[in-house]
């Protein structure tokens, strides 16, 4: 699984907060409502990044592992939550996705930011699911780019909306392997008012839901469906024609 170097991680934590910010009420509202009185505040993030979703739930009481595979995203995410790891309410953990192990158990998993997408295969998505389903004992809530959603891929951005980050965004997606990158570049102003250039590429596989929720399904998953980030609790008819769909998998009946 790809892990992010220091200077993308340091624009990623200024500039990429705002999906966190409108995501995690929604994600807390649908467990708490499914859940009830008996919702258990123990939160597992996987794929955590710079740890600005995993203090969206801190702050309303959970106590949160977050997993990620760069160093570099988990000095933010320590850094982040510093009161938070002081409590004992929070921890963060280099690890990958696709193969780790936890001694604890979590009621709640989640992944977003399309987090899982970064994993190089069909085989290695379904090596992850098995390692949350070890550690899991209620809901499993992520989101992920689908195929319609990584043809958009296939373009150049540049946003020079903010005088500290300049990015230039250059993506490109091969239907045939189902496989999408985007070579992100850029200069950051530092504390000392210098800018500072970075490059890193960030890539996507593009999955085939139905064989997502088959394998959901195998690793004791009683429930799976595709929503809509707005809407977690209606199922999609056709989830394929979504941009990004939301996973609600649960082992409860």
């Amino acid at each position: 699984m790809q892990a992010y170097g220091p200077g993308f991680a340091r624009v990623y934590n200024l500039k990429w907060a705002t999906y966190a910010t409108q995501l995690a009420p929604l994600i807390r509202e649908f467990y708490e409502t499914q859940q009830g009185e008996q919702a258990d505040k123990h939160m597992l993030d996987l794929c955590c990044g710079a740890g600005h979703f995993a203090k969206l739930f801190l702050q309303q009481g959970y106590e949160v592992t977050g997993i990620d595979l760069s160093e570099s995203m988990l000095y933010y995410a320590r850094e982040n939550n510093a009161t938070y790891l002081e409590l004992d309410k929070a921890e963060f953990v280099c690890a990958d996705a696709s193969d780790f192990s936890i001694e604890k158990h979590f009621d709640l998993v989640t992944s977003t930011y399309d987090s899982l997408n970064h994993l190089e295969s069909e085989q290695k998505l379904f090596d992850c699911f098995e390692c949350v389903a070890q550690v899991n004992d209620g809901q499993f809530i992520f989101d992920l780019n689908t195929r319609a959603g990584l043809r958009h891929w296939s373009n150049i951005q540049i946003d020079d909306s903010d005088r500290d980050i300049i990015l230039i965004r250059r993506g490109f997606y091969d239907e045939a392997n189902g496989r999408a990158l985007m070579k992100i570049t850029g200069f950051s102003r530092r504390p000392d008012g210098l800018y500072e250039d970075f490059e890193e590429t960030v890539y996507n596989t593009a999955y085939d839901l139905k064989r997502v929720k088959e394998a959901l399904h195998d690793v004791g998953y009683r429930n799976v469906h595709f929503a809509r980030m707005r809407d977690l609790a209606t199922p999609l008819s056709d989830p394929e024609k979504e941009g990004r769909v939301f996973v609600v998998a649960s082992k409860e009946s």
